[in-house]
């Protein structure tokens, strides 16, 4: 995963002597290092998701000559149950230590993690078809209230500014306050999410090629349920793109 270096590296050395801080990952004494909370020998180990994937939901194959033949062959799960939404892409696999900087993003508040997220997911982004419209997937007032910020709003304003592609807001909300997907297992996860989000304004949407933006794949059911409430409003083709997926 590559990242930027800092002209406050300075500072931030001082600031470890001062109150020391470790990385979340393998635990050793946090210096000059370039992204906070994670150690650069750490965060090198980060590296996309490569090879041959289900071209509809992303998910990676075992075999790294599955497409050769057939290279619109899809994974078991999306020929089963095709999703909503046309096609996604997840950059890096939800493994330490991504895993443990995005908890600090989603949950401990540590939105600081944002730039050095965009750094690595932008040379990370695939060619995309045209998109006409960018949109974060949605919380639950609530859990709005309760975290103070949505962490997939934050990656897709970034996105938004490079890609210079419109953000739409509240257009896609969550109706129904359901417990977090990592909570529960599979086959809870795929009904969790049922009916949990609407359109507040069709015209907005209408035709529209839209691009999702969320942090982490699990099942796909957040991205489907969104594409689903999308696609029946009379949007056009949904995409989406997650900076982490579950493999």
């Amino acid at each position: 995963m590559r990242y930027f270096p800092s002209p406050s590296s300075f500072l931030r050395t001082v600031l470890h002597v001062i109150f020391p801080s470790t990385c979340a990952n393998c635990k050793t004494p946090l210096w000059n290092d370039p992204v906070p909370f994670v150690c650069q020998a750490c965060w090198e180990t980060v590296i996309p998701i490569s090879g041959p994937c289900c071209p509809h939901c992303g998910g990676p194959f075992a075999s790294p000559v599955t497409l050769q033949h057939s290279p619109t062959h899809e994974c078991g799960a999306c020929r089963t149950k095709p999703p909503a939404f046309t096609q996604t892409w997840s950059l890096f696999p939800y493994q330490s230590p991504l895993k443990e900087a995005i908890i600090l993003f989603k949950y401990r508040g540590k939105r600081s993690l944002t730039k050095h997220f965009l750094q690595s997911m932008l040379p990370a982004l695939p060619t995309l078809p045209t998109i006409d419209v960018l949109m974060p997937v949605p919380l639950h007032p609530q859990r709005l209230r309760e975290r103070e910020y949505n962490q997939s709003l934050l990656l897709a304003h970034g996105l938004s500014q490079h890609l210079q592609i419109p953000l739409i807001l509240s257009c896609l909300i969550r109706i129904k306050a359901t417990v977090p997907q990592t909570s529960l297992s599979r086959k809870e996860r795929l009904t969790n999410l049922h009916r949990a989000f609407a359109i507040d304004d069709a015209t907005r949407i209408k035709d529209k090629r839209i691009l999702l933006i969320d942090d982490v794949f699990t099942t796909g059911t957040t991205l489907h349920e969104c594409a689903k409430a999308l696609r029946k409003a009379g949007s056009g083709p949904v995409y989406g793109v997650t900076l982490a997926r579950m493999i």
